[in-house]
This record gives structure tokens, sequence and C-alpha cells, in this order.
């Protein structure tokens, strides 16, 4: 009988050590990332995935690969990050930047509401901001400041938000 639960907790000490590899992995990869080798960010994202795969990992592979110009690899990474946890807001913004980027800003305008439902998401300001871009393509401006503004409302350092107002402001006087 002890041999069983010796066995599960070398299991979990193994997955504790894949979880804690996978991070190393996933923290070497952004590095890289902002360094401008994405090259080597990708196989690192791709190695944290294999020992532990992530939201977060996906998310920022995708963002590595959106990098490259390649935003149907981009949008697919986001996809199964949202397969991995529905509650994480940065898969749908970015889905829904990478379709405004492709020139498709009224498909993204659903991704962008998710991402600002989101339970686990910090930046609540980029999905208001990325709507006030959709809605200010439209020509819906004061629905677009509304965003804007709600955007400077979670971030008030936030310079593009700042600077779409100003600009939305010139265009109403």
């Amino acid at each position: 009988m002890n041999d069983t639960r010796d066995n599960c907790e070398h299991l979990e000490m193994t997955d504790d050590l894949a979880v804690r590899e996978a991070a190393r992995y996933f923290q070497a990869a952004y590095q890289r990332q902002m360094e401008g080798n994405l090259d080597e960010a990708i196989r690192l994202y791709e190695r944290s995935i294999a020992l532990h795969p992530t939201a977060e990992a996906h998310t920022f592979l995708g963002w590595t690969y959106s990098f490259l110009g390649d935003l149907d690899r981009a949008i697919a990474e986001c996809l199964r990050a949202i397969e991995l946890d529905p509650d994480f807001g940065n898969p749908y913004n970015d889905i829904g930047a990478y379709l405004i980027e492709r020139g498709d800003p009224l498909s993204s305008a659903l991704w962008l509401k998710r991402a600002m439902k989101a339970k686990r998401y910090e930046c609540y300001f980029y999905p208001h901001f990325n709507y006030g871009r959709v809605l200010e393509w439209q020509g819906r401006w004061l629905d677009a400041m509304r965003e804007y503004t709600t955007a400077l409302s979670y971030n008030p350092d936030y310079t593009p938000a700042r600077k779409a107002i100003r600009q939305l402001q010139s265009r109403l006087n």
C-alpha cells in the first residue's frame, strides 16, 4: 500500500518540477521576446507549453507570432489559451486587436467585449481602447470617446487613449 502512495508523491513532485521548469522557460521566452529575439522566444514558449500548457504561454506565443506578422498563428494560439482558461482576458483582447490589424474591425467587437467581461484580466483599458478604435472606424465618434475615456479610467497614464480623445475632440469641434 505504501508503494502506491509513494508513486503518487513522486508524480506530484514531478508535476511540480514541470510547472517550475515551464515557468522558467516562459520567463526566458518573454525576455527574448522583449529583446527582439523572436525565433528564440518562440522556441522557449513552445518548451514551456510542452512541459505545462498555460493560457499565458499560448497567449504570449501568439503575441510573438503577431510581431512576425503571422496573425493566423497568433489567433490560433489565443484560441488555445481560451480553451485552457476562458476567464483569462488577454487572448480575447489580442484576437480583437489582430482582427483590427487584419482590416476586419467589425469581427473584433465580440472578442473585445468578452475581454471587457473577463474575470481574470489586469488590463481592461486595452479592450476599451481597441473597441473605441472600432467605433471610431464606424463613425460613432461619441461612443468611441466614451470607450477611450473608460480606458483612461482604468489606466490614467495610457497615452494612446489620451491621443485618441484629443484627435476626436478636434474632429468634433
